[in-house]
């Protein structure tokens, strides 16, 4: 009790000293570490809602219902929750007795902009519309709000962020109930005084929302922790050292190798007992072995190494449905435990959170199958040779689905159907092998003797719609030139441009090519290497996002219509929708959109899932993705 009256009295001294001057971060303590939390009450979900950060709440028993996968823990009235709950108190504290340096009317929004300050606001308070926050270069700046009665907002009302403002800066203390309306996106932490929090269908929170003593409810809502403000960098568990295994793209241990249609491989192809069988050496960058030999015994050896390391890695974060997999989670770099058979459907989205070196490895006990056109998504520089997914039992990738990272799967049977595409290894302790007709990009260094050893392929967004593509080679053997290929959706890729290559070269070779008309929003990107000979090898896929000045598409996630925001005037648009399966779904044509004009689009008779839309006109092609909910 004596500590917390001297930090108390420390907080309001502090703040005493700082009148008239910029306000300071508040000191959060552990709460940085939730994104949901309250010190009495239950937290409840309804429908699909993606969280990135601990969930928890200081009541003991069943108090936290409703949720699926959560990428966090979920803490229940033990020591972690007691300690929150009393920093909460100093959080709440602080904001409270920070000096005001303004006073504003219970009515935020409507388009205003607000500098970096602490603003009293007195009476039932609503936010409406569009509230810019701007912090004028500033990446310290400050926002504190004290509403003094209970705090809502509007369908749709928007927290913009302005000049470097960041959400971690933003802070909203309320005295009563915070009620979110539905399809609202909220920036800050909320810290509600004394009674509950809502948040509404479809509301997308950065930040954190905290009671004091009462409930929170959620339905279909999008919160994560925001970053920065010296938040710790993620980076994972270290990788595990595959040694001769990293050589191989498909390998089994103890069970026949088969593949059926056309495939294409980079990587070693084989077995350490039966047969390897099926595959054209001329639609493979690497050594196919037939029989067992050293190199697919050193192969089993290594790959024993590498699961036993996986296996005693222990997990930071366990994800409790394992059956609910995909379904749009995002998650950080982490080990997470799935401790049953596993269940992928949809996407899954990796986020590095810019921290390219990066290791995700996801723990399945049980078997793991995939939905149709499934995909792991790679964003904030998450890249795929970071990616590890340890299965104890079968795997099954289902068509069209793509899929990042190195499989290492222990006594279970590998299956990999028509059009999957997987960026990285599947290797399989003891267990049969089968493929049909896909695309694996394996290992990038020089396992065996390969037409073009590659190094490297990366993708940088360089301007408003231009992405600079570089990538090195050694070993360059009859290689003819390079074929960049681009796609909106990352199955479907159409030629670009072409560079000629070294033909022979023993030396490291730098290329880059410039896609100066990338499209709005997703662009995936992937180089054919073709040799004089006409056969032709594919790079691992690499994805960029490009948004042009003043577009914007919004809400996201959304549940009944999206708006979509132009910044100049189009001829001939043309607004399509189209579901995972490549099917259009709706398609809306306009002669003419002014510049600034709103365009709703209905999204009533739609299913729960991850769409594109694609915005055609006389101009350019923009691709946005669209969550619906």
């Amino acid at each position: 009790m004596n500590f917390k009256l001297l930090r108390m009295l420390t907080v309001s001294f502090l703040l005493l000293l700082t009148k008239g001057m910029v306000a300071q971060t508040p000191v959060m303590g552990s709460t940085a570490g939730y994104v949901l939390f309250t010190s009495t009450g239950a937290v409840t979900n309804t429908g699909i809602s993606q969280i990135t950060g601990n969930v928890g709440t200081n009541t003991t028993g069943g108090a936290i219902t409703g949720f699926g996968n959560v990428n966090g823990n979920l803490q229940i009235g033990n020591a972690a929750t007691l300690l929150a709950s009393n920093e909460l108190t100093l959080l709440y504290t602080e904001l409270n007795t920070a000096i005001s340096t303004g006073n504003h009317a219970p009515l935020l929004g409507n388009g205003e902009t607000l500098t970096a300050g602490v603003y009293a606001v007195s009476g039932l308070t609503t936010l409406s519309d569009t509230l810019n926050l701007d912090a004028q270069g500033d990446p310290n700046a400050v926002f504190i709000f004290q509403v003094s009665a209970p705090f809502s907002s509007t369908t749709s009302a928007y927290v913009n962020l302005l000049n470097g403002a960041l959400a971690c800066n933003v802070f909203w203390k309320v005295e009563g109930a915070v009620s979110i309306g539905s399809l609202t996106t909220m920036r800050g932490t909320i810290v509600a005084n004394n009674d509950a929090v809502d948040l509404g269908a479809g509301v997308t929170l950065e930040g954190r929302a905290f009671s004091t003593t009462g409930a929170i409810t959620l339905n279909g809502t999008l919160a994560y922790i925001p970053t920065g403000c010296g938040s710790p960098v993620l980076s994972g568990p270290a990788a595990p050292v595959l040694g001769s295994a990293g050589c191989y793209a498909l390998f089994s241990g103890n069970e026949n190798v088969t593949n059926a249609g056309v495939s294409y491989v980079t990587g070693d192809i084989g077995t350490n007992v039966g047969l390897t069988t099926g595959f054209d050496p001329l639609n493979v960058n690497g050594t196919i072995h037939p029989i067992p030999d050293g190199s697919t015994s050193a192969c089993a050896t290594d790959l024993l190494v590498a699961y036993n390391y996986l296996n005693l890695l222990p997990a930071d974060i366990e994800l409790i449905y394992p059956d609910q997999f995909g379904r749009g989670l995002v998650l950080t770099p982490h080990t997470y435990l799935l401790n049953a058979a596993t269940s992928f459907t949809d996407s899954l989205y990796l986020n590095a959170a810019g921290n390219p070196d990066a290791v995700f490895v996801m723990k399945i006990y049980g078997a793991l199958s995939t939905s149709t056109f499934s995909k792991v998504i790679l964003i904030n520089g998450a890249q795929a040779k970071n990616v590890y997914w340890l299965v104890n039992g079968a795997v099954g990738i289902n068509d069209y689905s793509i899929f990042n990272g190195t499989i290492v799967c222990n006594n279970g049977a590998v299956s990999l159907t028509t059009g999957v595409t997987v960026n990285g290894r599947a290797l399989t302790t003891n267990g049969a092998f089968s493929t049909a007709a896909v695309v694996v990009n394996g290992p990038l260094g020089d396992c065996s003797t390969l037409p073009v050893t590659w190094l490297s392929f990366t993708a940088e967004k360089i301007a408003k719609t231009s992405v600079l593509l570089k990538w090195s080679t050694s070993n360059e053997i009859n290689n003819d030139h390079f074929d960049i290929q681009r796609s909106s959706d990352g199955i479907n890729f159409t030629d670009i441009g072409s560079v000629p290559a070294a033909t022979n070269s023993g030396t490291v070779r730098n290329y880059s090519y410039t896609d100066s008309k990338a499209n709005a929003g997703y662009n995936y990107y992937r180089i054919r290497q073709v040799d004089r000979d006409g056969h032709a090898k594919y790079s691992v896929i690499v994805q960029v996002t490009v948004n042009r000045d003043q577009w914007s598409v919004f809400p996201n996630p959304a549940t009944t219509r999206i708006t979509v925001r132009f910044p100049e005037e189009l001829n001939n648009a043309v607004f399509t929708l189209i579901d995972n399966t490549g099917k259009k779904v709706y398609s809306q044509s306009r002669t003419i959109v002014n510049a600034g004009e709103l365009i709703d689009l209905p999204l009533n008779n739609l299913t729960r899932g991850i769409y594109l839309l694609k915005i055609n006109s006389d101009k350019d092609l923009r691709t946005e993705k669209i969550i619906v909910q």
